[in-house]
């Protein structure tokens, strides 16, 4: 599969790069195409231009400077999101990404009649998230209901890609954390990807 990887975390010893490292020399010894964004490294602008505001109800969207990005998006079977999740939500720069590359006439197109949109990533086939999180699991979904997964599998694909499948694998109390369970984590995501 063509696989696009979104990394979004900071620094570069991070317990996230690790894991993309692993996930990235996984799937291509499964045979993948992988093509890795790491949108600190890339310098992402997480900021919707007002022209791209104002085009998303135009007969075209202004992708002037997000072309490669949608393109990117566009042509992945398989996307995996590597990314820490923060006060129980996504770093700036990966909201920022959807944003604007999640775009109309892109991953989607309004209706006519303002109603639901319909969804044209008929390629994506696959999305697996890889997150970390410092709280504990009965927090992120007792307490808060999971509101990153939801946002995923409700919002954005719901709308985009509605035939995709969905995995998400979260490694809680991550800023304490030994190598037996990053080890443990790595096999679980491994045997699902």
């Amino acid at each position: 599969m063509k696989c696009l990887l979104v990394l979004s975390h900071p620094l570069e010893n991070s317990l996230c790069h690790y894991l993309c490292t692993e996930t990235v020399d996984h799937l291509i010894a499964k045979g993948h195409e992988v093509e890795v964004l790491d949108l600190y490294r890339h310098q992402f602008d997480p900021v919707l231009t007002q022209s791209e505001r104002q085009t998303y109800y135009a007969p075209e969207f202004d992708k002037k400077n997000v072309e490669t990005e949608i393109q990117q998006l566009k042509e992945a079977e398989l996307l995996v999101l590597v990314f820490p999740t923060w006060w129980f939500g996504f770093p700036a720069i990966l909201k920022g990404w959807f944003d604007r590359v999640w775009a109309p006439g892109h991953a989607y197109d309004h209706a006519s009649d303002l109603g639901a949109i319909k969804p044209r990533l008929e390629k994506l086939k696959e999305v697996k998230v890889i997150t970390t999180m410092g709280s504990p699991w009965w927090v992120d979904t007792f307490v808060l209901w999971q509101p990153v997964k939801r946002i995923l599998r409700i919002a954005l694909l719901g709308a985009c890609a509605k035939q995709c499948r969905f995995s998400m694998f979260t490694l809680y109390r991550s800023e304490n954390v030994s190598k037996a369970r990053v080890d443990a984590f790595l096999g679980k995501i491994k045997r699902r990807i």
